[in-house]
């Protein structure tokens, strides 16, 4: 066959295996190492762009290279000193002659010496880089450090500056346990070169060591046992920081036995260390054994057999006793860590003694309470004032306050801003285009009186509409580029004389198609806000960072493009301030005609001696935030915390503004030092904006939380734990949700003019009647009196009823279940109960609750504010207005009054003497909904959208009787 074919022609031999490995591996290794260096440049290259967009550059140098010098500092350090071991490990290794063949060590010798030196420095490298990683994450604790303020207050025990514990411990505790490893892995790595070049064998049932390596070992040794002995020193100040006693800090127990017995430890880990250190001498292993076992049985005889003993048979029989002078230094801690040193604590009787017609009368002077409930009018909001599809507001909307010309007071108003939505979208108009260059921003507020509601329990608008009108006037248009709800990106700008492609104001033209932006007038963009993308380079960079390829492929990103992204408030403020935790309630507010958002800003410790720690997930964590209406804070546990920052973000252009608040707090001082022009002193704040700033709610929320138990001041009562309060469950929330607290305008006892306060209550712990209630004054431009807590106890014998009490109440009074009575059996409407509010009135309480009412068989329906009841001790009333509900509690009013009869049709009530009204026909109902279509355009033409969504309303029904009649007489 050979020879009828020719023979075959030769092919190249195919490369070795071996080979096409030695290719492979490296080229697989190469990219990944390029995949992961181009992430981090992405990364950082695009923070250092988006930092200094917002004017913060300082902010990111000063993070980045104190990361790096920390990384490099670190990895320098613990590379180094692993590498000179494994020098001298090697430098002192046996001689040859002394070494085997049939040594176990042999086959690591012959392996390891071709390569020794590379192996050698991939190993200090490879260690250093993670020293370099742990170093660099604690570079906000350095920070603290190096820059630390003294508080000017002194801990009791060792009569140091509480600074040192909140700043500087963390630091010298980080540094020693840090120290303490880099010495227990050397040694560990030492020996093993030391064991595989024969420094260390094994020789009958024991270890023989070669002199070097017997130094070696024992002065890394004798290191690790003095840097034990500085850990113990430290220990004795992080026990003023512990948690497992009677109360957080030094108990009877710590003091008298722990912190002495570190003392002696301290001393016997000296010795040991010294005794390690002998052996350069005396070249036994006897004196550093003996050392290490009494290092090791004083720390279990002295370190935990003393304390226990001490603690169970001195402390534990008498611990009110032993106890009571460190539960008190617990109590002056923690009230001075939280800000609750100076709460003001009162009797309050909550029995009052004025007539029914005095008790109203002051009702009426000193309640301006808000009947509006922010957690149930959003959709009233969002039917009412969306405007378009594409257009939202939150979930759970904001209180402010407001001063209104011709007004002397502020009022209490409920806000929103009307952003950008882009799920309101039909599916057809999702493209990259219109999702990322087109809808970018939403336009204006949306406000409404807080103590108001309209002829059909609508809200009474303060501002509406777009353009927008109201009470409210606009510096600049109220466009909102930066917000909640804003879109993870969008890239704004056009060359000049470009047509401007934002949709911007709708016409109103009406239709089927009205979100589609023809029927909008458009925008460009002109804000400072934003990171140039004109560039290729920068456009490479976003197109990596948003894993798409349009940013550098469309025409609709060209040389006057920016990018805006990291839009919500919240991450804004968190990441010019990392140092900060921000508060989980961020708001808009309406300020020197310009819209914007204000957030609080926390700076927090678990370092402050004898205060007690508390998780600020747990102690926040109520109706809202299980709802996500509010965003929880982080699991941090803490043990002081300070409103010390106000930060204020542009909805239009971005800018952040923090504002220094706090100008005592040691830990803002610190963090200024840090950041030297991150924070503007408080003298800048605008009074404009010091209106609208407020008391904060995750601030409060903690401060209850500590008050359900710290309002016990006395020693012995607070060990006897049987004064503790506990915050009462949402009544109107989901089951086990604690009740939030409410931001409303009152007057305290002592006040005769009602001021914006946040307000709360207490039940005794176990039971359901109200303990105290406690509230805090909101009002910043009043800097006197802002701040000031004050809690009314009410007498251990007072059988006030707490908020589920009064719920239940009301749920069973005559006059509330028959006015509620057509609404319950009504098919196509549903009852909301609102926020049930607790007033002091007139010496006693007042508690106040909304009721809504919803059609639920409607599709766009949203509830009206229908009712108001109002509860005086047993007495309970309802009405369409405050006044009505408190006439009829105070019986100065009979009877209740009546639904309204556009809302739901519900049975005559029998013995009422009125007749029934005569049914119309199908001919007049449809007739009648054609006038009320009639109606409802013009309404919207004059941009009267409340009355244009109740004729709407009202057509639906007439044409739903015309079809129930003509089906029932087919």
């Amino acid at each position: 066959m050979s020879d009828i074919f020719g023979a075959p022609r030769p092919q190249p031999a195919a490369p070795p295996p071996d080979r096409r490995r030695r290719v492979l591996v490296p080229t697989l290794i190469t990219l990944a190492a390029l995949v992961v260096l181009g992430s981090v440049f992405t990364n950082v290259w695009t923070n250092r762009l988006w930092f200094r967009s917002v004017d913060y550059s300082d902010v990111f140098t000063t993070v980045i290279w104190t990361r790096v010098g920390l990384f490099v500092s670190f990895a320098i350090v613990f590379a180094l000193f692993v590498a000179l071991n494994l020098f001298l490990a090697y430098r002192t290794r046996a001689e040859p002659h002394l070494l085997r063949r049939d040594d176990p060590a042999a086959r690591y010798r012959f392996a390891l010496t071709p390569v020794r030196k590379a192996a050698f420095i991939i190993i200090s490298v490879i260690l250093g880089i993670f020293a370099g990683v742990v170093g660099q994450s604690r570079w906000e604790t350095f920070q603290q450090w190096w820059h630390g303020t003294e508080f000017g207050v002194e801990d009791p025990h060792f009569g140091r500056d509480n600074g040192f514990f909140v700043f500087d411990l963390p630091w010298l505790t980080f540094i020693a346990s840090f120290a303490f490893t880099m010495v227990i892995i050397t040694i560990v790595v030492t020996a093993f070169v030391h064991y595989v070049y024969g420094g260390i064998r094994f020789a009958g049932r024991g270890l023989s060591f070669t002199r070097g390596a017997q130094i070696q070992i024992a002065v890394l040794a004798g290191i690790a046992v003095l840097i034990k002995a500085f850990q113990y020193w430290l220990d004795r100040f992080t026990l003023l920081l512990g948690t497992g006693g009677v109360v957080d800090g030094a108990t009877y127990t710590d003091a008298n036995a722990r912190i002495p017995s570190k003392n002696i430890m301290i001393a016997v880990a000296i010795i040991c260390a010294l005794l390690f250190f002998s052996t350069i001498i005396a070249r036994s292993w006897t004196l550093p054994a003996i050392g290490l076992g009494g290092l090791i049985l004083s720390s279990v005889l002295i370190g935990g057999l003393w304390p226990a003993f001490m603690q169970q048979f001195q402390v534990s029989p008498s611990e009110a006793d032993r106890e009571e002078p460190y539960i008190a230094r617990n109590i002056e801690a923690t009230r001075a860590a939280y800000g609750v040193s100076e709460v003001e604590t009162r009797s309050y009787s909550a029995a009052t003694e004025l007539s029914p017609e005095e008790l109203n009368a002051s009702a009426e002077s000193r309640v301006s309470s808000r009947l509006i409930d922010p957690t149930l009018v959003s959709p009233a909001f969002q039917q009412l004032q969306q405007v378009r599809g594409y257009y939202t507001v939150n979930k759970t909307l904001d209180v402010d306050r407001y001063r209104f010309d011709g007004e002397d007071q502020p009022r209490d108003v409920i806000i929103a801003a009307r952003e950008v939505d882009l799920d309101g979208l039909q599916s057809s108009q999702r493209t990259w285009s219109n999702d990322h260059t087109v809808y970018t921003h939403g336009y204006g507020v949306i406000a409404a009186y807080g103590n108001e509601r309209g002829p059909q329990g609508e809200p009474v608008w303060a501002a509406r509409d777009i353009p927008p009108t109201g009470e409210f006037e606009f510096e600049v248009p109220p466009r909102i580029y930066f917000g909640e709800k804003s879109p993870e990106y969008s890239i704004v700008g056009r060359p000049e004389g470009a047509e401007p492609i934002e949709v911007d104001i709708p016409r109103g033209s009406g239709g089927s198609d009205d979100d589609n932006p023809e029927n909008a007038t458009a925008n460009t963009y002109d804000g400072e806000g934003g990171v140039p993308v004109g560039n290729l380079f920068n456009k490479v960079l976003y197109a990596l960072k948003f894993a798409e390829p349009n940013i550098v492929l469309s025409d609709r990103v060209n040389e006057e493009s920016k990018i805006l992204y990291d839009r919500h408030p919240r991450e804004r403020v968190q990441k010019v301030a990392p140092w900060l935790t921000v508060d989980g309630d961020i708001y808009p507010a309406v300020v020197d005609g310009r819209v914007v958002w204000i957030a609080d800003g926390y700076t927090t410790s678990n370092s402050y001696p004898y205060s007690q720690h508390r998780s600020l997930r747990e102690a926040t964590s109520d109706t809202l935030t299980q709802t996500a209406a509010q965003m929880a804070l982080p699991t941090d546990q803490v043990n002081y915390i300070r409103n010390s920052v106000k930060a204020v973000v542009d909805a239009y252009d971005g800018t952040v503004d923090l504002y220094q608040w706090d100008e005592e707090d040691p830990v803002l001082k610190t963090w200024m030092k840090v950041f030297p022009d991150s924070v503007k002193p408080k003298s800048e704040i605008s009074e404009g904006l010091l209106e609208h700033l407020r008391y904060p709610v995750d601030l409060f929320k903690v401060q209850r939380d500590i008050l359900t138990r710290y309002h016990v001041t006395d020693a012995q009562t607070f060990y006897e734990d049987g004064e503790r309060w506990r915050v009462p469950e949402d009544p109107s929330g989901n089951q086990g949700a604690l009740q939030p607290p409410y931001y409303l305008t009152m007057s305290r006892p002592d006040q005769e003019t009602p001021q914006f306060s946040l307000t709360s209550v207490y039940l005794p712990n176990n039971r359901q009647n109200l303990a105290s209630f406690m509230s805090v004054n909101s009002e910043a431009s009043d800097p006197e009196n802002y701040g000031k807590l004050q809690i009314l106890e009410l007498p251990s014998e007072t059988r006030v009823g707490g908020p589920n009490q009064i719920a239940a109440q009301i749920q069973a009074d005559n006059q509330v279940t028959q006015t509620l009575l057509p609404f319950e059996q009504a098919t196509n409407a549903r009852i909301l109960r609102g926020n049930l509010l607790t007033l002091p009135v007139g010496g006693a309480l007042l508690y106040v609750q909304p009721v809504y009412i919803q059609r639920s068989v409607e599709e766009g329906s949203y509830p009206v504010l229908q009712y108001i009841i109002a509860s005086f001790g047993e007495d309970v009333g309802i009405g369409n207005t405050l006044d009505e509900a408190l006439r009829a509690a105070l019986g100065l009013e009979e009877g209740a009054a009546p639904p309204p009869e556009d809302e739901v049709e519900a049975p005559p009530e029998e013995g009422d003497g009125g007749e029934p009204a005569e049914a119309q026909t199908p001919e007049q109902l449809l007739q009648q909904a054609t006038e009320l279509y009639d109606q409802a355009q013009q309404a919207l033409q004059e941009g009267d959208l409340a009355t244009y969504q109740r004729r709407i309303n009202e057509m639906a029904d007439a044409i739903e009787q015309a079809e129930q009649q003509l089906g029932g007489g087919s």
